[in-house]
Order: C-alpha cells, then sequence, then structure tokens
C-alpha cells in the first residue's frame, strides 16, 4: 500500500492514491497542487551511507570499503515532495543523489541479518543533496556538505515492505529538467540492507521511524537554480523538487 503525509486545509491528512490525485483518511478527494507534501512518515534519526555503490565509488577513484561510510543527519535537513532546495549563489558544484530509504518498523538491538528484514516497515525514495565545494574529507563528510536545511528530500510515498518483497532489487533514475542523467539499481549495493541493520543495530539500537539512506549510483551532476530535479524508484515512487536562488530565500 501507498501512502502520504499532506498538509490540507489547516490540518495533517494520511492520503493514499486515487487516480491523478488524491483521497484523504477522511474520503475527500483532492488534486494534488492543492495540497502541501510532508515526509511520509515521522521522521527519526537519519542514517546515512556514502559510496554504498561501487560504480560512484570507482567514479570517485576508491577501492573497496571494508565496512560501510555512515554519517547522520539532522530533523533540520527535511523536506517533502514539490518542496523547494537552496543552491547558494558563492558554490561551484551542487549535485543530487537519488537513494532508497529504508524505514524501520520494529526496535531492535544486535539484529542478526536473518532477522533483519523483519524489521523493514517500507520505503520511499530520498534525494540526499550535497555541496561538493565544502567536502573535505570523503570518509567524513562535514556538515556544510550534507545537513544543510533542506537538503534531504523524501516522499512522496511510504511503500509498505510486504509490497516490495524480500528481494530488493530496484532500478532507479534521476532526470533533470526531464533528461535522465543517473541511472542505477539497488541490487548494486556494496552492503545490503540485512548487512546494514545488522551493522548498525551492533553499536545504536534501531527504532521505529528511523531511516536508513542508501547511497546513490553513478552519475551526479551540478544543479543550478530553476532546475526540477527527479528522483524515481520503480514500484517505490517518483520524488520532484525544484533548486531554488538564495533570492527566494531573501537573502
Amino acid at each position: 500500500m501507498k501512502r502520504a503525509r499532506v498538509a490540507y486545509s489547516g490540518a495533517i491528512h494520511e492520503a493514499t492514491p486515487h487516480g491523478d490525485q488524491l483521497k484523504l483518511a477522511d474520503g475527500r478527494v483532492v488534486r494534488e497542487d492543492q495540497v502541501v507534501w510532508l515526509p511520509p512518515f515521522e521522521v527519526g534519526t537519519i542514517i546515512a551511507l556514502g559510496l554504498n555503490y561501487a560504480d560512484h565509488a570507482k567514479e570517485l577513484a576508491f577501492g573497496a570499503q571494508e565496512e560501510p561510510l555512515v554519517f547522520l543527519k539532522g530533523p533540520g535537513s527535511v523536506v517533502g515532495h514539490r518542496a523547494v532546495t537552496r543552491r547558494p549563489k558563492d558554490v561551484k558544484f551542487m549535485h543530487y543523489e537519488c537513494e532508497l530509504a529504508v524505514v524501520i518498523g520494529k526496535a531492535g538491538r544486535n539484529i542478526p541479518r536473518s532477522d533483519a528484514m523483519a524489521h523493514v516497515a517500507g520505503y520511499t525514495v530520498a534525494n540526499d543533496y550535497a555541496i561538493r565545494d565544502y567536502l573535505e574529507n570523503w570518509y567524513r563528510p562535514n556538515l556544510r556538505v550534507k545537513n544543510r536545511d533542506g537538503g534531504t528530500v523524501l516522499g512522496p510515498w511510504f511503500v509498505d515492505a510486504e509490497d516490495i518483497g524480500p528481494t530488493v532489487h530496484l532500478p532507479l533514475r534521476t532526470l533533470v529538467n526531464g533528461k535522465v542523467t543517473q541511472q542505477g539499481n539497488t541490487r548494486d549495493f556494496v552492503f545490503d540492507i540485512p548487512y546494514l541493520i545488522e551493522y548498525l543495530s551492533a553499536f545504536m539500537r534501531l527504532q521505529p521511524g528511523d531511516v536508513i539512506l542508501t547511497g546513490t549510483p553513478e552519475g551526479v551532476v551540478d544543479v543550478q537554480p530553476g532546475d526540477e530535479v527527479t528522483c524515481e524508484i520503480d514500484g517505490v515512487g517518483r520524488l520532484v523538487n525544484t533548486i531554488a536562488s538564495d533570492e527566494a530565500f531573501g537573502r
């Protein structure tokens, strides 16, 4: 089942697809342009992976990793489908990262790989923007690179794990202004979802609402104010947002 969270008429609603419109939980049917899209679940700790696709690591001249490159992101970085993301005017290279977001549904610590998928509630699409200008260490991306306000776009749909099944091999792609610029498949993860849950839960308790951003394949390019960036993952959703200039944010 797909479901979203939207703001409409002064309240927050759960919504489901209804043709090319949305059906709110109270039965009303509304157009997509009548709502504000919110992240499709209550977001807990945001755990992000770097270099989790072999082709992307190769693109950046890195060899195989011995363990995951993991960092955290704050809640202020999160926005929903159709939101805008600011590009500061003095930066030279800002790029998208289309990623499968894994949403934890059941708490756990020391979760073995064999039980890991039972702790997954579902999935959504993420666009984890980065500003390369500020990168000083690939293995420890600093906050200015990855934890920017409005730089983590999630949605539009939360898709139940049972709808995807136990084997998560999903084609994904990014389009900038309608042109495909990035393609990959989640079967090419360096560290797959069961491994990541086992690894993370060995030193931190995972809670419902925690989300694992699983990394991006090769093909990132610079984006500019006015660009419409679309991240698609088959079976999960099509996430759209727009890059805006400083002026749009009153700066």
